[in-house]
């Protein structure tokens, strides 16, 4: 799709349109308060909307504007505070130590009162150490509520005119990830692909999605009108959400075992013609994304269907030269990948069918779930919950301590006349933002903070030397701020470059002729804010990644587990029940996205923080191919076909034995000797019958040369199952050994015989 399709995806996403937002509602009452000579007055107006369209994180209507009138009224609370402390400066410490600790233990009620929180911190930081609230504090708290009114009133405004505007970007960008996935997926049919970077990047990619899929269901099943009307817009906006989750798990059914159909295939023009055909795929999935994020209707960009029959044409003409018995189970491995690429592209042709539903249609469109099962739990909103994590043992508490002693040692540096600081707030406000609860993200913001300071101050003098016209300046001005905020959430060092370029570019308007002392003081104060709170994260109750190993890989073989006797629930009595199944799921990629986090997380704390970084690594990456290979198995339990000749008894019982065995070493307790038996169960084999049989036919002859795209043979489908079995087995198998390589021990009872 080339760049036309990338400026698309830009210009149509919901951070674009978040930026443009907080631009609008800054910008438009600073320029006619300037029109006037009233902005240098009023200049808390313009800065308390864009703090509050920081606040505004994605999410339910209700959510969101409920989090606004909050932030409203603790702006204005923390504000009067800080601003009577300021006078009296006795009070400046304890204000900062009480308000720190406060506002920072919002977090224990998750992102959206934290970012409540921390922007209630920058709000005190400007009332104690900047020269714009002025000495009439009424004035000063009248302007700045009012401004933080004035965005209240925007955000009502624009959602009363694009109600579902949100949710259908969010649905948008979902498709876009999976499309980005698929293209790492295909990379794997190249020549030598490199498999264990592209095993990283597609668990790396498995965090996002994750990620996304948990705010969206939030903003898609807490919206009543979406999940009560029946609208066709709130219908079908449910349709495609739910149409990404199965996408992304037909994604993950595609799993295989790329080493041997490499040596199998690499010969051959095959590979290189799936992958050209998953790119198109891909593009065709980020084709219905951008018009998700557009509001427009979607339509096929390429003839997709038809290249799939002629990757199907040529995959038969290959294999009526090639099959013979002894290669023929390769080629049935290879029929069940093409099989799983043509339930993608089912997948695809349905999505764009929705775009098209009738309008009459639109009540008909239900799924028969109960959406609140799916929701993540919160912590209640009560104040036992708040005091019950003023301990050491919350990770909130120890964050809040931390950014409190920084926040309390910058503001100390005002008084040192020696270092020159020019503006203490500038300080406060870049410890706020750099310090995050894990030292890997605070290290990382910190430096991609100095980066982007120096950068975006480079860019900014030099505009300010050779440009003096107004009007050109204020279109800069108005292009960075949109640009900071469009990146803010995702690109942090991009939105610093702009911010910092739009913060220079003000001040100039507010205070003209002082760029140098701008770029001397924005550049001092980052670096000592940066110094304070890289030092503070790494020496005062830091958490590191790697205590938290044990309890992600627990959830994650839990998850795993309970996926797997779910489906194999479903294969033995032909049953499927969609809600269990799809909870289960969830479950699943969610712990197993949780644990890569915390995995690339750990990565970046110190050398001597990352303990055991291989073995972990080792039990993600088999935590990845256990919960892919139960996708994979359970396309065949959706089916309610009975497959008889699989001996499902004994194999769950057998790789049940090898996950709980996993679970057991992982809470450091002894297990029954029952397990170890089970694990080594040998379940009946039935499928080597079949083969030979199929082998036979084959060299007689009398081999069924068919050419349905969709057709897989009973045979097929059972040596499928009893592959999928194996590799689930063996890669239980090496993740439980992991596990007793992390603590360094064998299993409390009896030897393994393998």
């Amino acid at each position: 799709m080339g760049y036309r399709a990338e400026l698309q995806k830009f210009v149509t996403s919901q951070y674009i349109h978040f930026g443009i937002r907080i631009t609008v509602a800054g910008v438009l009452p600073a320029v006619i308060l300037a029109h006037f000579g009233l902005l240098r007055s009023y200049f808390l107006f313009p800065l308390a909307a864009v703090f509050m369209g920081v606040t505004d994180q994605p999410g339910p209507f209700i959510r969101r504007r409920n989090s606004l009138i909050l932030a409203m009224i603790s702006f204005f609370l923390v504000a009067l505070t800080a601003a009577l402390a300021k006078n009296i400066p006795a009070l400046v410490f304890p204000t900062i130590l009480v308000l720190g600790m406060g506002l920072t233990m919002l977090g224990v009620y998750g992102n959206r009162l934290n970012s409540v929180g921390v922007m209630s911190l920058i709000v005190m930081s400007i009332f104690i150490g900047s020269p714009l609230v002025g000495h009439d504090i009424v004035r000063s708290l009248l302007t700045f509520t009012a401004g933080s009114l004035w965005f209240i009133f925007v955000f009502l405004l624009i959602h009363s005119l694009q109600p579902y505007k949100l949710a259908s970007q969010m649905i948008g960008e979902n498709y876009l990830e999976l499309s980005e996935f698929l293209k790492i997926k295909a990379r794997f049919y190249l020549p030598n692909p490199d498999f264990d970077k592209l095993l990283g990047q597609l668990l790396t990619h498995q965090i996002a999605i994750k990620n996304l899929q948990e705010n969206t269901r939030e903003t898609v099943f807490r919206t009543r009108t979406i999940i009560q009307e029946a609208t066709t817009t709130s219908r079908l906006l449910m349709m495609m959400f739910l149409n990404t989750i199965d996408l992304h798990e037909k994604l993950l059914t595609s799993e295989s075992d790329y080493i041997k159909i490499q040596e199998s295939f690499s010969k051959s023009d095959l590979l290189k013609r799936i992958h050209d055909y998953l790119l198109t795929l891909a593009d065709e999935i980020k084709n219905i994304g951008i018009a998700l994020q557009s509001g427009t209707k979607a339509r096929p960009i390429a003839g997709y269907e038809e290249q799939l029959r002629l990757l199907y044409g040529y995959y038969f003409s290959f294999r009526n030269e090639n099959m013979n018995a002894e290669n023929l189970e390769n080629f049935m491995v290879m029929k069940q990948i093409l099989i799983r690429i043509s339930e993608t592209t089912d997948v695809v042709t349905n999505i764009y069918s929705i775009f098209s539903q009738d309008i009459s249609m639109a009540k008909s469109l239900s799924t028969g779930l109960d959406y609140a099962k799916f929701l993540p739990k919160e912590p209640k909103l009560n104040f036992k919950v708040y005091l019950s994590n003023f301990s050491l043992s919350s990770q909130q508490f120890r964050h809040s301590v931390r950014i409190t002693l920084a926040l309390l040692l910058g503001y100390a540096f005002s008084f040192a006349d020696f270092i020159g600081v020019g503006h203490t707030y500038w300080i406060l406000i870049t410890i706020i933002a750099i310090m995050k609860p894990a030292y890997s993200i605070t290290k990382s913001r910190n430096l991609l903070r100095v980066y982007g300071t120096v950068c975006g101050g480079i860019a900014a003098y030099l505009i300010l030397y050779f440009i003096h016209d107004e009007i050109v300046l204020l279109i800069l001005l108005l292009a960075s701020m949109v640009l900071c905020y469009t990146f803010l959430r995702n690109k942090y060092f991009i939105a610093v470059f702009f911010m910092t370029m739009y913060i220079f570019l003000m001040f100039n308007f507010v205070n003209p002729g002082h760029v140098n002392t701008i770029f001397k003081d924005r550049l001092l104060d980052t670096f000592v804010g940066g110094v304070v709170a890289f030092a503070i994260s790494y020496l005062v109750l830091p958490v590191w990644e790697h205590t938290q190993n044990i309890e992600y890989m627990k959830k994650t073989n839990s998850s795993n587990l309970k996926y797997f006797e779910t489906v194999m629930m479903f294969l033995k009595t032909s049953t499927y029940d969609d809600q269990k199944y799809r909870l289960r799921r969830k479950d699943a990629i969610i712990a197993l996205a949780n644990l890569s986090d915390n995995f690339q997380r750990m990565i970046s704390d110190p050398k001597e923080q990352r303990s055991k970084l291989e073995t972990v690594h080792q039990f993600v990456n088999t935590a990845h191919l256990i919960t892919a290979y139960t996708a994979s198995l359970s396309q065949y339990a959706k089916s309610g076909k009975p497959y008889r000749d699989i001996d499902f008894d004994n194999w769950q019982k057998k790789i049940t034995a090898e996950l709980t065995r996993t679970s057991f070493i992982l809470k450091n307790q002894k297990y029954d000797e029952k397990f170890l038996k089970e694990s080594h169960l040998i379940p009946e084999d039935f499928v080597s019958s079949l083969l030979e049989k199929r082998k036979q036919e084959l060299e007689e002859k009398e081999f069924r040369q068919e050419h349905d795209m969709t057709y897989i043979s009973y045979a097929g489908e059972i040596k499928n199952i009893n592959e999928l079995l194996i590799l689930i087995y063996n890669t239980s198998r090496e993740q439980r050994k992991s596990v007793e390589n992390y603590y360094k021990t064998k299993p409390a009872l009896a030897p393994e015989r393998s």
